[in-house]
């Protein structure tokens, strides 16, 4: 039998390392590179703030998401484009989302799920664009107060077909110790809709700051990303799906590792990206302090594979 091939790395450069400290709206960058090689290649560059990031293998298109400037109003836009960075396509024209984040490709489904930060929304849309449906809403992005209160900012999305399931973080104030995982169908109940939903649950609450996620469906378990305050941020985190189930934020003390999760990884320096290699068993992720590393499932074994040449958010893996 073959040995597994190493998958090429797609991930996201937001440019706030940029020379010149007035480009940084549009100095945005796709990278593609693979674990082996120290070279990077463009994919597209002068992005206005790129963020999330996802491979179809289904199409061969790396779609993108890009939050915009001035983050105060709705910029956000999507992109998508081959492995050669051609074919390039405007999915989501700048302004139909607000402040679009991690972003993950569906391809069972021909779905393209993302969470949009100061939109206060989780959206879902066919490949092309269309069809873009509001799937949880967590406040009137028109009101200031509540588009500025960051215990409504969805960050990060997963699915679990296998449960049926969607999860998303809440990520909450910086180094907060506000934030939350949340899970809902990923279908609506009959009769319902994000304004009206009877289904979601929070999972796990007064986490430093949980951003992106990645599930598991094998092992049944999610892992995230955490960018908030030393000893439990900048980390990756993981928990059994069946060990989840829908807590009284009002009532039950802070979800803690090593009772409600498991703490993999510590010192990430403002960890985001984060995404499962299930064919080699490695996770790859990212921080905004310029590195991509590689670890194994367990956390150890740590690999640096890219480092002082960006501002590095979301990441995603091509099987070539």
């Amino acid at each position: 039998m073959d040995e597994p091939r190493d998958p090429l790395l797609c991930f996201v450069d937001m440019g706030f390392g940029a020379d010149d400290i007035t480009t940084v709206a549009h100095a945005g960058r796709i990278l593609i590179g693979t674990p082996t090689e120290q070279t990077l290649r463009t994919l597209a560059a002068d992005q206005s703030l790129p963020d999330g990031i996802d491979y179809s293998a289904a199409t061969g298109q790396v779609f993108w998401s890009n939050m915009g400037m001035p983050l105060s109003i709705p910029n956000g836009a999507v992109f998508s484009c081959d492995l050669s960075g051609s074919a390039r396509r405007t999915i989501l024209s700048p302004g139909v989302v607000h402040t679009p984040k991690q972003l993950l490709v569906d391809d069972r489904n021909s779905k393209l799920y993302m969470c949009d930060r100061e939109g206060l929304r989780v959206l879902r849309c066919n490949l092309d664009g269309t069809n873009l449906e509001i799937l949880i809403k967590t406040g009137d992005f028109s009101r200031v107060e509540e588009r500025s209160d960051a215990t409504r900012w969805c960050v990060g999305v997963s699915l679990s077909h296998a449960t049926g399931k969607m999860y998303w973080t809440q990520k909450g104030p910086s180094k907060g110790g506000r934030g939350r995982i949340f899970r809902a169908n990923i279908n609506f109940l009959p009769g319902e809709d994000a304004g009206n939903r009877t289904d979601i649950e929070c999972v796990l609450h007064n986490l430093p700051e949980p951003i992106n996620l990645d599930i598991d469906e094998g092992s049944g378990k999610l892992f995230w990303t955490d960018r908030g305050e030393l000893p439990l941020g900048n980390s990756i985190n993981v928990v059994s799906l069946d060990q989840l189930s829908a807590i009284e934020q009002d009532s039950c003390p802070p979800s803690w590792p090593g009772k409600n999760y498991e703490v993999l990884v510590r010192n990430m320096h403002e960890a985001i990206g984060i995404k499962l290699d299930l064919r080699n068993k490695y996770i790859y992720a990212t921080n905004l302090g310029g590195t991509v590393c590689r670890f194994d499932l367990d956390g150890r074994n740590k690999t640096t594979l890219y480092e002082n040449k960006g501002t590095f958010a979301g990441i995603t893996l091509a099987y070539v």
